[in-house]
């Protein structure tokens, strides 16, 4: 087991437990047997599976707000970032709840799985959240889940109330916040990325529509 953790040396600026690897071990157990039958990950990425996602999930938890009671996961899909903070936010003893919105009825059962056997205060959301509205959240996160755009629409019409909404950006994602300011207003704060010179994570607040 030692020589797993050690692959997380990168996470000790956050004092991240060793209770809290030990359960992201088992995570990871779980997406790969899983993974076998649905894909919650490219079979590529196994290999780099620490590293590659739970890392880089890992990586957003001081764009959380620790005085939040509730934290969103849009898209959860095999639980990044959603269970990998829930996990996180447990070894800290935080009540936080996790809701972690999937439509797909095999992923949803993988995280109900997950969330149950690792003790996780998450509420597993099997709807369409395009058809859901007036929600309400602290923290909104997403990873590889739509364009940009279309995820700025999704959190200015259907959350009435929340704090602030967590991003994963790439190569061109310059562009693609360039490209957001011409429709849409918002604060946001940039962190280099741990997992990739080429990317970086946005923390974005105060959503508005610019009048046409």
């Amino acid at each position: 087991m030692e020589q797993y953790i050690k692959k997380y040396s990168v996470l000790d600026r956050f004092h991240v437990s060793r209770e809290t690897y030990l359960d992201f071990e088992k995570f990871i157990l779980q997406i790969l047997k899983k993974n076998k039958e649905i894909n919650l990950i490219s079979k590529e990425s196994e290999v780099n599976i620490r590293y590659r996602h739970i890392v880089d999930c890992a990586q957003i938890i001081d764009f959380i707000d620790l005085n939040d009671n509730m934290c969103c996961d849009l898209g959860s899909g095999g639980g990044m970032p959603g269970i990998v903070i829930a996990i996180m936010m447990k070894n800290l003893n935080h009540s936080m709840k996790f809701n972690l919105y999937e439509k797909s009825y095999h992923k949803s059962l993988f995280l109900k799985d997950v969330s149950r056997k690792l003790n996780l205060n998450t509420e597993v959301i099997q709807k369409d959240i395009f058809k859901l509205s007036n929600l309400s959240s602290g923290t909104i996160m997403a990873r590889a889940f739509k364009p940009f755009p279309v995820v700025l629409e999704l959190v200015y019409k259907n959350f009435n109330n929340y704090k602030n909404l967590i991003l994963f950006m790439g190569k061109t994602g310059k562009q693609t916040l360039n490209e957001g300011f011409k429709e849409w207003d918002f604060e946001y704060k940039e962190k280099k990325s741990l997992t990739s010179e080429d990317s970086f994570l946005v923390n974005i607040r105060n959503i508005k529509k610019k009048i046409e």
